[in-house]
Parts: structure tokens; C-alpha cells; sequence
């Protein structure tokens, strides 16, 4: 039995996602595990420390991260798992070997820089985010000093990772950032009371070590192997010449972030926790739901790259299914922002107007949720097709753009943290849409890929939005003694008994239900559109569930076909 239960276990870790929407489901599981405990670990740390205190373990993150994700991410999306997909099924050996010359480069790179910004972490931070005391600062350079461990042994662990998903064993590749987690959570429970700040920080090394920790095993299982050689041959060659590009976009982008700190440590020192939790909370459905199709997609779309229509056919039907299921989630994050962040982070010391602030950056993230997801897509066709130059000019320009538009709205009109959020938003959807024109310009000899699909989901989810907001006024008991909506002041409901019917939702349990009742009434409906619209993709996900749901009991099943059909 035990033995049985081992080898199914086995073979579930070792098992390859040969599809995109198997893929897709796998990583979307994991990534949604990893996400929802990103979640805990802030709620945890906000039930230890004060929105000011954590703006600088925040901040603290802001240098280790503009080389990690420069070195890791500038190479690993864009050049290295499209040549080690392609070489694992002619040479493995030789893909391994990339594989491993990879690490070491990273590190040679990696190490000198981070020694160097050690050094220098106190005037750096003077200069990147002038709103701190000198006391704040100096405890952000040392904590960033411990981040930079983290991120050395990060620069190790994705490249397995991008090993894994080369070999389409999707599943380890997005159990570790679970075990990440645990470890941040496990540190500040542990250590933050006689560590304080520091604690965090310490659970970020722990997580780190515990990400490269479950994944190298099974890479090397494969055939990874560390090597002591350093050879620059042509295949190393090619992934820095397809990476350069996606390093210069990716440190522009840093920059841009880097600009985020500056200009929110100048609304306050509280604002930029503000912003980095309605970031995270508007980032979710976009790891979720965006980038997990996204990072299915790039191996199918990389050996479709010499054949149009297939792969034409992938990347629509791939952004359709996106759309498709993050357009209401983006309108209902909209509408249930404010129950959203109480539920997640209110704590003794993230207070009423912490909920508030914090609620107004996220309704102006939420709007560019669609794009934000459509542009992990349609920057990976390009990279598919051995293109990363016209997705880096592209985002090169939203970020100049983004930044312009902030400097404009902190430094001269004085705006609130929030005006930062819309700035990132506007220049989203210009971003997208250069992408969209481009690519059909690229591969589909001018003619716009038909968007009904997508017109539809934003119709149906605008109505059911609509509908929420609707609901959630009219069953809010603060809604009717604060007489913040129409509500009250309709004349045949002035005298209404309206506290027969209304919920408390200064108790958690009552907000649940209001938030989970709402949010119901919003799909369902949601899905009612979209059935009278004949969606392709809501008949596509139903077939989906049917399958997986009676495959296993060998039930056979008729196919759900669109009414249009036949």
C-alpha cells in the first residue's frame, strides 16, 4: 500500500505536461498555493510590524532585486528555456551543459555587483528613497545586505527551475515557490520577537535555500550537473545574444520600480506598502491565470515558431482562454477592493485608512489587470519566434512613459500614492496595444487577430460588475446609516427597515458572506452572458470540467458543443 502510494507520488512529480492547458492547470494550481501563502506571510508581517515598518523590509528588497531580476529573469524568459527545450530533443547532453555554464556566468556576474552595492547600500538608499529618516535607512541598507544572500542562491535555483520547465516537469518548477514562502512565514513567526524587522529577512534566505532545495534533485535526476568549466561556446553565445535585449528592458524596468520607491517614500512612509500590497493583490490573477498560460505557451509556440498557422492558432486560442477568465476577475477586484484588503490585511495596525489607501491604488492597478496578463503572452510569441527586440523597445517605452507620468503627478500635481497606480496602468494599455498591432503586422500580413471573444468577456463582465457593486451596496449595513450610496436616497426606500435584511460588516464572518455572496452573483452571471453570447471559450472550459471531471470513473461523456454549431 505504502509502496503503491510512493510510486503513484513518483510518477505524479516525474510526469511531463505535454499540452498547454494541462501545463497551464498544473503551474495555475501551484502558483495559486504560492500565492495565497505570499498572502499569509504579509498578513502575518503586518500583524508583527506597522505600515511604515514594512515599507522598509519592502524597500530593503529594491537592490537585491534590480540585479536578480536582470541577471535571472533577462535570461531565463526570453533565451534560455526556448534553446534548452529545443536541444533537449536532439542533444540532452549539450542542453545540460548549457544548462550548467548558465549558473556559473550568472554567479560570476551576480557576486562582484551585490559586494558592491553591499558596500554602498546606505548612499544608495539616501538617494532611491529620500522619504526615509536616517534611522529607517540605515536599518533598509542592512537588511538588504542579508537580501543579497537570497538572491545569489535564487540565481542558482532558476535556473533549475527553467531546466524543469524545459522539460515540461511544470509541477516541482511551481511547488517551490510554496516552500519560499513557508520559509518567510516560518522566520517572522519565529524570530520577530527577538529579531524584529529582521526576521523577515531571515525567512527570506530560509525560503530561498528551500527553492533550490526541492527542485534540485529531480533536475538532477534528468541530468543536470554542475560543472567547474566555464566555455563560452555558441550556444551560450546565442542565449546572450537573444538575452540582451530582455536585460536592457528588464533593467529599464527596474529603474522604473526603483522610481516607484522614490516617488511613494515621498507621499509617505507608509504609501509604499500601500502600493506594493495593491501590486501584489492586483499581481495575483495576473501570475495566476496570465502568466501561468503564458509560461505553457512558450514551449508549444517555440517549436510552432515556423509554422504560422499553428502557431498563430495557439497563441488566440491561448489569449482568448486568458481573457476569458481574468476580465472578471479584474471587474470583481474592482468592485470588492475595499472588502478584499480588510479581509487580507486588516490588522491592529493596518487600520481604516490604511484599507482605504490601499483599496484606491488597487481599483486603479485592477483596470490593467487584462493587460498586464495579455502582455506576458504576446511579449512570449515574440521570444518564441527568436524576436525579443520589438517587446523590449515596446516596454522600454512604457516605463520612460510611466515614469513621466508619475514624476508629473507626485512631484508637480501632489497627487496620492494612488496616482502611481494609474500612471502604471495608462502606460499598460498603450503597451498591449503596440504589442497587439505589431504581432499582427509580424505574422499576420496586417490583418487584425479577431478580438470578439475578448469584446464579449469585457461586455459580460462589465454588466456582472455592475450587479455586484449593486448588491454589495444594498446588503451593507454602513452603506445605509453612512448614506454613502443612492440607496437611501431613493424616496420608496428612505423609510425602509433596511436593518431586516443588511449584514455587520464590521465582523469578519458577516463580510465573508456578503463579499462571497456578491462575488457568487458576479460569475454566475457572468457566465449567463456569455452562454447567450455563444462563447467559444466558456464551451471550451465546460467541455474541460467535464472530462476531468468523469475521465477517472471511465463515464463517458458527449461532447458540449456551441449552440451555433451544427
Amino acid at each position: 500500500m505504502v509502496k503503491h502510494f510512493f510510486n503513484k507520488g513518483k510518477n505524479l512529480l516525474f510526469s511531463q505536461q505535454d499540452n498547454v492547458l494541462s501545463a497551464a492547470f498544473v503551474i495555475a494550481s501551484m502558483v495559486f498555493a504560492s500565492q495565497i501563502l505570499g498572502f499569509v506571510s504579509k498578513r502575518i508581517m503586518l500583524e508583527f510590524f506597522k505600515p511604515a515598518e514594512y515599507s522598509m523590509f519592502l524597500a530593503a528588497f529594491r537592490l537585491p532585486d534590480f540585479i536578480f531580476e536582470i541577471l535571472a529573469l533577462g535570461v531565463f524568459s526570453s533565451a534560455f528555456i526556448p534553446i534548452v527545450s529545443k536541444s533537449l530533443n536532439t542533444d540532452p547532453k549539450r542542453a545540460w551543459r548549457v544548462s550548467a555554464t548558465i549558473v556559473n556566468v550568472g554567479l560570476i556576474l551576480f557576486i562582484p555587483i551585490a559586494i558592491l552595492f553591499v558596500l554602498l547600500a546606505n548612499p544608495i538608499y539616501h538617494l532611491i528613497a529620500p522619504g526615509f529618516t536616517d534611522a529607517q535607512t540605515d536599518t533598509i541598507a542592512n537588511l538588504a545586505r542579508i537580501l543579497f544572500l537570497a538572491q545569489g542562491v535564487f540565481i542558482v535555483s532558476y535556473v533549475i527551475t527553467g531546466v524543469l520547465e524545459a522539460s515540461k516537469m511544470f509541477l516541482v518548477a511551481a511547488v517551490a515557490p510554496i516552500f519560499y514562502n513557508l520559509g518567510i512565514i516560518v522566520g517572522t513567526i519565529v524570530l520577530s520577537p527577538v529579531f524584529g524587522i529582521y526576521a523577515p529577512v531571515f525567512g527570506v534566505v530560509l525560503g530561498a535555500i528551500l527553492h533550490l532545495g526541492v527542485q534540485y534533485p529531480f533536475a538532477y535526476k534528468l541530468g543536470f550537473r554542475p560543472t567547474k568549466k566555464v566555455v563560452i561556446d555558441d550556444d551560450i553565445k546565442k542565449v546572450g545574444k537573444l538575452a540582451a535585449p530582455r536585460v536592457f528592458e528588464l533593467s529599464v524596468l527596474q529603474v522604473l520600480k526603483t522610481a516607484e520607491l522614490f516617488f511613494a517614500s515621498i507621499v509617505s512612509a507608509s504609501a509604499y506598502t500601500y502600493l506594493a500590497l495593491a501590486s501584489a493583490l492586483s499581481a495575483f490573477p495576473v501570475t495566476l491565470l496570465g502568466l501561468s498560460l503564458s509560461k505553457a505557451a512558450l514551449p508549444t509556440l517555440s517549436r510552432q515558431a515556423d509554422k504560422p498557422t499553428e502557431f498563430l492558432k495557439t497563441l488566440m486560442t491561448t489569449l482568448n482562454q486568458m481573457m476569458f477568465l481574468i476580465i472578471p476577475v479584474a471587474m470583481l477586484i474592482i468592485v470588492l477592493r475595499i472588502p478584499l484588503v480588510r479581509l487580507l490585511f486588516g490588522t491592529d495596525n493596518y487600520d481604516w485608512s490604511s484599507t482605504v489607501q490601499t483599496g484606491l491604488v488597487l481599483s486603479a492597478f485592477a483596470v490593467g489587470i487584462p493587460a498586464q496578463a495579455a502582455i506576458t503572452l504576446l511579449s512570449r510569441a515574440f521570444y518564441a519566434q527568436g524576436d525579443t527586440k520589438t517587446p523590449v523597445v515596446l516596454a522600454v517605452s512604457d516605463a520612460l512613459a510611466t515614469i513621466l507620468l508619475q514624476s508629473i503627478f507626485i512631484l508637480v500635481l501632489k497627487l496620492p500614492i494612488w496616482a502611481l497606480a494609474w500612471a502604471s496602468t495608462a502606460s499598460g494599455l498603450v503597451q498591449v496595444l503596440s504589442l497587439y498591432i505589431v504581432l499582427t503586422i509580424k505574422i499576420h500580413k496586417f490583418k487584425l487577430f479577431s478580438l470578439v471573444s475578448v469584446a464579449k468577456s469585457i461586455f459580460a463582465s462589465v454588466v456582472s460588475g455592475f450587479v455586484v457593486f449593486t448588491v454589495l451596496k444594498t446588503f451593507d449595513r454602513s452603506v445605509w446609516l453612512k448614506q454613502i450610496s443612492f440607496l437611501p436616497s431613493i424616496d420608496i426606500l428612505r423609510n425602509l427597515n433596511f436593518e431586516t435584511f443588511v449584514l455587520d460588516t464590521r465582523y469578519t464572518g458577516q463580510l465573508i458572506i456578503l463579499t462571497a455572496v456578491s462575488a457568487m452573483v458576479g460569475v454566475t452571471l457572468y457566465l449567463l452572458i456569455l452562454f447567450v453570447l455563444r462563447s467559444e471559450e466558456l464551451f471550451a472550459f465546460v467541455r474541460i470540467i467535464r472530462r476531468r471531471a468523469f475521465a477517472k470513473f471511465g463515464i463517458a461523456t458527449e461532447t458540449v458543443t456551441n449552440p451555433t454549431e451544427g
